[in-house]
C-alpha cells in the first residue's frame, strides 16, 4: 500500500508570527499568567471569571490576527499534494480554517467553541464568554471554553494514532517537543515506517528523534519545504 499520506503536527510556533503569543518564549503566556489558575478544571472552579477574562483576551487576539505564509503553504499542500494530508494542531486558533485547510484536527481544543461542563454540549462561542452564561441545551450555568486543560485528554487521539499508522512522513512545525502525548508521535510515526521531520525556530525537546531537521521561521522553512515537496 503505498504510504503518500502526510501528518504534520503544528505548535505555537508556527502562529506566532501572525502575532499570537506563545506560552514558552520569555515574554510567553507561562511567564505572566499562574496557567494553573486559568488552565486547569481547578482552576475554572474556583474562579471561572478569572478563566473566562483570560479566554476572552485570548479570542480578541485571535479574531484579529491573520494567517501567515506558513499556514498558506500547508494549506496549498493538503490542496495539491495526491494524497491525504493531516493537520494535527496544538493551537486552539482557527489560522489554519483561515488559509484553507480544511483536514485540520485540533487536539487541544479551540477558542471559537464553547463547552457545557454539566451536560457535554458544544457550541460555536461568542466573542465574550461569562461564568453566567447558560448552555443552550441543558440550561446550566456551566459554560466554559471548549480548551483542553492540563490534566484532561486530548481530543481525537484515536484518529490521530490511525494516521500516524499508515503516515510515509511526519512533519512538527513549531512545537516545543515537551508536552505529552504530541511530543511522542515522532516516535510512533518513526515505528511504522515514516520519515520524519522538524521545522523550527529552535531544537525542540524531542529534536533527535527526527529523521532530519531545519532550523529557521516558519514564514520561511514552510513554504520552501512545501514547493520542493510539490515541484514536479
Amino acid at each position: 500500500m503505498p504510504r503518500d499520506t502526510i501528518v504534520i503536527l503544528t505548535g505555537a510556533g508556527i502562529s506566532a508570527e501572525s502575532g499570537l503569543g506563545t506560552f514558552r518564549d520569555v515574554d510567553g503566556l507561562w511567564t505572566r499568567y499562574d496557567l494553573n489558575a486559568v488552565a486547569t478544571p481547578e482552576g475554572f472552579a474556583r474562579n471561572p471569571a478569572l478563566v473566562h477574562a483570560f479566554y476572552n483576551a485570548r479570542r480578541a487576539n485571535c479574531a484579529t490576527a491573520a494567517p501567515n505564509a506558513a499556514h498558506d503553504a500547508l494549506a496549498r499542500l493538503e490542496r495539491d499534494w495526491p494524497g491525504e494530508v493531516l493537520i494535527v494542531t496544538q493551537n486552539v486558533d482557527d489560522l489554519h480554517e483561515r488559509a484553507g485547510s480544511r483536514n485540520v484536527l485540533h487536539m487541544h481544543g479551540e477558542l471559537s467553541r464553547a463547552l457545557c461542563a454539566a451536560c457535554g454540549h458544544r457550541w460555536p462561542a461568542p466573542l465574550e464568554m461569562h461564568a453566567a452564561d447558560p448552555c443552550p441545551a441543558c440550561g446550566a450555568a456551566a459554560t466554559r471554553p471548549d480548551i483542553v486543560w492540563f490534566g484532561e485528554i486530548p481530543y481525537h487521539m484515536a484518529e490521530i494514532d490511525r494516521t500516524l499508522d499508515r503516515a510515509g512522513l511526519f512533519v512538527a512545525i513549531g512545537t516545543s517537543g515537551n508536552v505529552y502525548p504530541a511530543a511522542g508521535f515522532v516516535r510512533e510515526a518513526a515505528l511504522f515506517g515514516a520519515r520524519t521531520l522538524e521545522l523550527n525556530l529552535d531544537p525542540s525537546d524531542t529534536a533527535t528523534d527526527f529523521d532530519e531537521t531545519r532550523r529557521g521561521p516558519a514564514t520561511e522553512l514552510v513554504p520552501a519545504w512545501v514547493s520542493a515537496l510539490l515541484a514536479p
